[in-house]
């Protein structure tokens, strides 16, 4: 399987994974990065080295419309086409109702659902071409919402609407899916040991997943779902089973 691949926030954590085993798999991957350029650039080398003009680093603020508009077409220009865009590329910090404010609720819904909607729609041409497809990372919290987080909570719900509408839209010849984390990687924001141990005893499985549980089920979707379409497949070690 050879696809040419555009993966958001590919510098890191669940879209570093999905970067490496879906290159694993002979795919050539473009890694979106707004920040991150050191893991950016280490892992496009990596890559590279293992098979060369493999991976290339994008750098792009998906909430400026023109860098995101860039983006694509630096991505379709690489091998001649985008097959699958994975929307990973995730803002996440509490919001409490007393607090948030009108800028918070700019950038997470920026980042979170207006970014890769619109990154969907300046590929869609290309998508319905190719016969692609597109993966959206939702969340868990999409379905009852986390308390403290409304806001990245909400953008999170629009983001698996998004999901189920654009599988109408752009079928059949494009395919549009998303997948759930449940306790993959702890958020880069502190918690406690008590507030892990929390988590974790409310997880059927009684364990915390791991970044590579979520890119196999991308690989999956990618792969081997030819016949699913506006499906969100929920990856939580059964956590949702005791909320």
């Amino acid at each position: 399987m050879q696809k040419n691949i555009l993966i958001t926030g590919a510098a890191k954590r669940i879209g570093a994974s999905c970067a490496r085993l879906l290159h694993s798999r002979g795919c050539n991957i473009i890694l979106h990065y707004r920040s991150s350029i050191d893991d950016a650039l280490l892992l496009c080398a990596e890559l590279n080295q293992i098979r060369p003009n493999s991976a290339l680093a994008i750098q792009a603020n998906l909430l400026v419309s023109a860098e995101l508009n860039q983006l694509a077409v630096k991505a379709s220009e690489a091998w001649g086409g985008v097959d699958v865009l994975v929307n990973n590329a995730s803002t996440f910090y509490p919001t409490a109702i007393s607090e948030v404010t009108e800028s918070q609720w700019d950038d997470l819904l920026g980042s979170n659902l207006k970014a890769p909607f619109f990154l969907a729609k300046a590929l869609s041409a290309e998508l319905l071409r190719n016969h692609g497809c597109i993966v959206n990372i939702v969340d868990i919290h999409a379905e009852r919402g986390l308390k403290d987080h409304s806001v990245y909570s909400i953008a999170k719900a629009g983001l698996v609407t998004m999901t189920k509408v654009l599988a109408k839209e752009l079928g059949p010849n494009v395919r549009v899916n998303a997948v759930a984390p449940g306790a993959i990687i702890w958020p880069e924001t502190a918690l406690s040991e008590s507030e892990k141990d929390s988590i974790l005893q409310r997880i059927v499985l009684n364990r915390q997943g791991d970044a590579t549980d979520i890119a196999k089920t991308v690989r999956f979707l990618i792969e081997d779902a030819g016949y699913m379409t506006g499906q969100v497949l929920t990856v939580d070690g059964g956590r949702t089973l005791n909320y």
